[in-house]
């Protein structure tokens, strides 16, 4: 039904900026909860920001202040700017759907049933 493709990951300096992409395909992202998620080595999958129907958002604690999630209709993407960020951020950060007007849970994975390969994000001190 929805098909996810991540993109705008990559190496950055500590306190540099990313803005990931996640293309919908399928479905409109207007109709999706969507989320971004990551996945670090050593470490469960985090939800980091999520964002439903009705655009009520939801970050994760650890990154508050420094992401921005957001929907673009017309293009039927949603994007996570990304900034300040830290080794600690490095992960590999994935998309995910679901079609819902809302989740319980919107930072649990579970929540979601439709998921993209993934866009690495690598930071270096």
């Amino acid at each position: 039904l929805v098909q996810l493709v991540e993109s705008g990951g990559g190496s950055v300096q500590v306190g540099g900026s990313l803005r990931l992409s996640c293309a919908a395909s399928g479905f409109p992202v207007e109709r999706l909860s969507l989320a971004w998620f990551r996945h670090a080595p050593g470490k469960e999958r985090e939800g980091v920001a999520a964002v439903d129907v009705r655009s009520n958002i939801r970050y994760a604690d650890s990154m508050e202040g420094r992401i921005t999630i957001s929907k673009d209709n017309v293009r039927n993407t949603l994007d996570l700017q990304m900034n300040s960020l830290t080794p600690e951020d490095t992960a590999m950060y994935y998309c995910a759907a679901e079609p819902k007007q809302a989740v319980q849970r919107p930072l649990y994975p579970g929540e979601y049933n439709f998921w993209g390969r993934g866009t690495p994000v690598t930071v270096s001190s």
